[in-house]
């Protein structure tokens, strides 16, 4: 006896298929082996067919925020007080990050990858460090943390890559600090140990990071680098974020921070820099000439007054580019596309440096092969059904020509604009709401006030 597999079909008013915009466009979605994808999609289909779901606007593959920390979403208000810099606000969050348990942790994350989903994104990287409970004690469960976000992004429909992050000091040759013990397995082979426990699951994969070079020792670079090949993993890292932490691995040895990764085999194509901010020509050559990618998060990076990175040296020396939401001063997928150009338009004086095809690129497909998901972000045969649907009559939106649906999504849309959002075959946003979590204020609202 076989079993007849159910298809779906969705009638798109408009669907940007890279890298131009289309009108009338039919995609079936069927399910396989638990995951919806795309078993078809046909062009000039000039009416909707019987039975068909309708998206009217433009609908573009699903969306991926590469660098995500859940938590710092809690800090939203809060570290807009007072001035300061980069340090200063690091102690904000650590504030937030005490306050933290698995169950107040689940319920902030799934909050947030609610409003996520809510902007249009499919997947998430989640750069994960906040491992064990006040003073370092691990959980009865030593993933307690990390499980609550698995769980998190199951609820709100979306998928997860978690990305165990190894933090084992608080600077050259310093212990961790009272609030980074929590963040601390004490050494790296003692962080392996406990991340070879984290299953992967339909929705959620498990990938590697280091946190910074200053927050792993050189001489245990390797034992991260090594677990996440051997898995064929993702491997991220914050790199160069600040010109102190280049001045401090200056001094402990000799080099910039990124070629003391790549002397300890930490760059390559599965990894991606997050950042890459104040990088030297040598740096630049050796993140592109090694594949590594390159992960930009604007609203951030301007929010923390990190400064503006190299980002077009970087990919034409071969480092691809994708997008991060960060600290989440703005969830907005849209927003950090046209941060990008933007923020080189201010750098440089000059326009143009990426298409509006070429922003949505990071913002989806290549977003989602830098967190391993090399199945996703586009809209074509065989991938996941991920589909992200935006008003083109919005008060932002309106009067813009369809066949520039690219440029509008870019320049003029925003997280408000995102109408309906397919995730892995499921409607996971209907009409602007959340299917999942009926009242996505409410539970952000309720979640954060438990940590003030």
């Amino acid at each position: 006896m076989t079993t007849q597999t159910q298809t779906t079909t969705y009638w798109l008013e408009h669907a940007w298929l890279d890298p131009v915009v289309e009108p009338g466009v039919a995609v079936d979605v069927a399910d396989e082996d638990g995951v919806g994808r795309i078993t078809a999609v046909r062009k000039e289909v000039t009416a909707p067919p019987p039975g068909a779901t309708v998206l009217r606007g433009l609908t573009l593959p699903g969306l991926a925020n590469t660098h995500s920390h859940a938590f710092h979403r809690a800090l939203r208000s809060t570290a807009q007080v007072g001035s300061g810099t980069f340090w200063t606000w690091r102690e904000t969050m650590y504030a937030v990050a005490d306050r933290l348990t698995p169950d107040s942790y689940h319920a902030l994350a799934r909050a947030v990858y609610a409003e996520m989903a809510l902007a249009g994104i499919t997947a998430v990287g989640e750069f994960h460090y906040l491992h064990h409970a006040p003073g370092g004690t691990p959980y009865a469960d030593p993933n307690a943390m990390g499980e609550a976000l698995i769980e998190a992004a199951r609820e709100a429909g979306i998928r997860i890559t978690l990305l165990d992050t190894a933090y084992v000091s608080s600077g050259f040759g310093k212990e961790p600090d009272r609030h980074q013990r929590r963040f601390s397995d004490g050494t790296t082979q003692a962080w392996a140990e406990r991340a070879c426990l984290l299953k992967e699951r339909p929705h959620a994969r498990i990938g590697a990071a280091v946190h910074s070079v200053r927050a792993v020792p050189a001489d245990q670079l390797a034992t991260v680098a090594e677990w996440a090949s051997a898995r064929q993993a993702p491997l991220h890292v914050h790199l160069s974020e600040q010109t102190a932490e280049n001045d401090a691995c200056r001094a402990a040895h000799g080099c910039t921070p990124t070629q003391l990764l790549a002397e300890h085999g930490v760059l390559g194509p599965r990894t991606t820099g997050v950042h890459n901010t104040h990088l030297t020509d040598a740096d630049i050559a050796l993140i592109g000439g090694s594949g590594t990618g390159t992960c930009m998060c604007p609203t951030t990076e301007r929010d923390l007054a990190d400064g503006i990175g190299p980002a077009p040296a970087l990919q034409q020396a071969g480092s691809p580019l994708s997008l991060g939401s960060d600290s989440h001063a703005v969830i907005d997928p849209f927003e950090e596309a046209r941060a990008l150009e933007l923020n080189e338009r201010l750098r440089s004086r000059t326009r143009g440096h990426w298409t509006a095809a070429a922003l949505l690129r990071a913002a989806s497909v290549d977003g989602h092969a830098a967190l391993g998901w090399d199945d996703a972000g586009t809209i074509e045969v065989g991938a996941v059904a991920d589909l992200v649907t935006v008003d083109l009559g919005s008060v932002r939106t309106a009067g813009a020509l369809p066949r520039l649906g690219a440029e509008t999504a870019v320049f003029a849309a925003s997280a408000q604009d995102v109408t309906d959002v397919l995730a892995g075959g499921r409607r996971i946003v209907r009409d602007g709401r959340h299917a999942l979590v009926g009242d996505v204020p409410g539970a952000l609202s309720e979640a954060i006030a438990a940590l003030h």
